[in-house]
């Protein structure tokens, strides 16, 4: 099933993907989806992203086999940063080299179990990441942590194609078997130290390449058997150094 946030005429609701439309459902955290009678045509609606996480947090190290010698690590993404489809990823000169990266996401449900899976881009500033170990600045900017386009709850993540483009250029084609750690492995790990909830959001690791993006550009970002994220890259306003007379 997939599951979908739009914005639509009546309001922002969650609703299954149907071929030519949304069905609205109750609550997409209770114990069984319920659809309701309530139909949004794809004219109408506008895809978001696809939950609302109070917590995003990024398996470290989790790139290829050789990163299965390193401890497991994992790095929080503010909220805040999450932007849905067609959304625009702002990129400024002064954050230096700016990368995307592809990866397979989880939403935990209600207990703090697997809801689905969702496409993410894990956009990263390499020159940031190199200044701030703890990947602060790198990783949380304004806009860097685009999800969607829908949630799907049911993949075998186990050997899954995961795919990068940046308008005509795109990564080697990789897969989820390709982390050092498996999808299950990372869940269980970060789930065993964090207070996750309905909606929190883990990003997997980038089985792939990185790919530089730059203002002008359009990233897709894609995962077999969920679908495409497409995001513009615009010049943006970051902030990154210390304003003017302050402390």
């Amino acid at each position: 099933m997939r599951i979908a946030r739009i914005e639509h005429p009546g309001g922002t609701d969650h609703a299954v993907v149907e071929a030519d439309g949304y069905r609205l459902i109750e609550d997409l955290f209770a114990s069984e989806i319920r659809r309701l009678d309530r139909w949004v045509a794809a004219d109408d609606a506008r895809l978001l992203a696809p939950v609302e996480p109070r917590t995003v947090v990024g398996m470290a190290h989790n790139t290829g086999p050789g990163d299965r010698l390193l401890p497991p690590q994992a790095f929080l993404k503010p909220a805040r940063s999450v932007i849905g489809p067609g959304e625009p990823v702002p990129v400024s000169a002064d954050l230096g080299l700016v990368h995307a990266e592809a990866e397979l996401a989880v939403v935990l449900g209600a207990s703090g179990d697997v809801l689905g899976y969702t496409v993410a881009n894990d956009v990263t500033g390499r020159d940031l990441q190199v200044a701030d170990s703890l990947w602060t600045q790198a990783k949380g900017q304004r806009g860097f942590t685009p999800l969607g386009p829908w949630i799907e709850t049911d993949l075998d993540t186990v050997s899954v194609t995961v795919g990068l483009e940046v308008d005509d250029t795109a990564a080697p084609s990789a897969s989820t078997d390709g982390l050092a750690r498996s999808i299950a492995e990372v869940v269980a790990w970060v789930s065993g130290f964090l207070p996750l909830g309905p909606g929190d959001v883990i990003l997997t690791g980038a089985p792939g390449a990185s790919l530089p993006i730059r203002p002008g550009q359009q990233v897709r970002a894609s995962v077999a058997g969920i679908g495409e994220l497409v995001n513009p890259v615009v010049e943006g306003m970051h902030g990154r150094r210390t304003q003017r007379g302050a402390a």
